[in-house]
């Protein structure tokens, strides 16, 4: 069929048979029957999504190109940094974060073997992970219940000559303090990260200016896996709004190259054969220049074009997430004599990931979560719950070495033990938020 036509006519076609597609096999009717399973999380897409898709797969150009570009662009504006760097998953986007701060171009700021960087250890592991196995040192802080975020008290107390950073997630969602954080690093020359991994779409008010979270730290990540704020499939991203770290930040994603020409271009610069590096021979290729020991973390053109479709209904989705959030809180609000609810840090708007519950004393928080599993409302934990106590870390706390805990985790292993999560993603209706109250309400008769 495609013999009459042109190039563009026959892209115009298949986009079109594509959108049809979706509306035939994908488009779902929206109707909630009380005791249908609910997910914590599920993607929320429609034929942009589809189409995009198959019109780069149509270009096969594979790699990052056009829609990479264009999903970059437009992720720094709404963010409200000027660089971002997209890679092929949030976990891949925290290496990368961290990994920027080792590089020798940041002269004395740069973090060593054997630096300490300022942590929780109730959160997802690869926050923690890129610093452990580069040989810096995690200082683990508890948290603040019911924020659920670094207990900023604790900070100065956590600090020695050795701090080089805070990395930290905004739990679910809720900002932790960036103010008392962000003043901390000012006031002691720390890097600051912010793991924007599950909390898209935040914001911060700071000197009555409302901002982004990822926006206020030296570098920020976010995750596109499927449950998360919008989703590529697999995905991630890196920004910041210091042109230094945006320098290193490509470097490693690109192999640690030297050169910052795009895939497909050569020799923007017009020096690719006539400058000295190292002790390489004058002149040598500098495609092949590699200032950084670095990594291939690019994500695909595909993904990018997913996710530009996915970035356009993002207001949408935070809006949702807000509301689904408020409208449970409300429904338990009279429960709050056998349970804690999550509580909006102060001068924040949270883009919520999930409505994080914990059990007060006389619940059995394992009871709860497998009667709402049993009927049909899917539960999580905040992750690896303390993450001291997991299987990964029996070799060092065996040998009680490689970090440091400041104080105690006394909230952590509260939480480790009573807390547990629900979704409020976008794709919810409020007959599955009020369900899901309901069947919360039941348990804890």
């Amino acid at each position: 069929m495609f013999e009459q036509m042109t190039e563009k006519e026959a892209r115009e076609e298949i986009l079109t048979m594509v959108e049809k597609y979706y509306q035939a096999f994908h488009q779902k009717s929206g109707e909630y029957k009380e005791g249908d399973k609910i997910s914590y999380a599920s993607r929320v897409y429609d034929q942009e999504e589809m189409t995009n898709l198959v019109d780069s797969a149509l270009e096969f150009w594979l790699t990052s190109g056009r829609y990479t570009e264009q999903f970059e662009k437009e992720l720094a504006e709404y963010i409200g940094v000027r660089f971002c760097s997209l890679v092929n998953s949030g976990s891949s986007a925290n290496l990368l974060a961290f990994m920027a701060l080792t590089s020798p171009l940041l002269g004395e700021r740069r973090v060593n073997r054997g630096d300490e960087i300022i942590t929780v250890a109730a959160g997802f592991p690869t926050t923690v992970t890129p610093y452990l196995q580069y040989g810096a040192v995690p200082v683990f802080l508890d948290l603040t219940i019911p924020q659920y975020n670094i207990d900023v008290s604790r900070l100065e107390a956590a600090l020695s000559e050795k701090t080089k950073a805070v990395m930290i997630a905004h739990t679910l969602g809720n900002p932790f303090d960036l103010k008392a954080v962000r003043e901390f690093c000012d006031r002691h020359q720390l890097w600051l990260v912010e793991d924007n991994c599950d909390a898209l779409g935040s914001e911060y008010c700071m000197n009555g200016e409302w901002n982004k979270t990822g926006s206020i730290g030296d570098i920020g990540t976010s995750s596109f896996y499927p449950p998360h704020h919008m989703t590529m499939g697999e995905g991630g991203a890196v920004y910041t709004d210091d042109p230094l770290l945006h320098k290193i930040i490509r470097s490693m994603r690109d192999w640690g190259r030297d050169c910052m020409c795009p895939s497909g271009q050569d020799n923007l610069c017009g020096h690719r054969f006539d400058r000295q590096y190292g002790e390489l021979p004058l002149g040598y290729d500098h495609k092949y220049v590699y200032s950084h020991f670095g990594y291939n973390l690019k994500a695909t053109d595909l993904q990018a074009a997913i996710g530009c479709a996915q970035l356009k209904k993002l207001p949408g989705f935070v809006e949702r997430r807000r509301e689904n959030f408020a409208r449970l809180r409300e429904q338990l609000a009279g429960a709050e004599d056998k349970l804690i609810l999550p509580e909006a840090c102060p001068d924040s708007r949270p883009s919520w990931f999930g409505f994080l519950i914990t059990c007060r004393e006389g619940v059995d928080k394992n009871h709860v979560v497998q009667y709402l599993e049993a009927h049909g409302v899917q539960t999580r934990m905040l992750f690896a719950g303390n993450l001291l106590k997991q299987p990964c870390f029996d070799e060092l706390r065996e040998a009680q070495t490689g970090y440091r805990v400041a104080g105690s985790l006394d909230h952590t292993d509260l939480i480790m033990e009573r807390s547990f999560w629900v979704g409020v993603y976008p794709g919810m209706t409020d007959e599955m938020i009020d369900y899901m109250a309901k069947m919360i309400l039941e348990a804890i008769i």
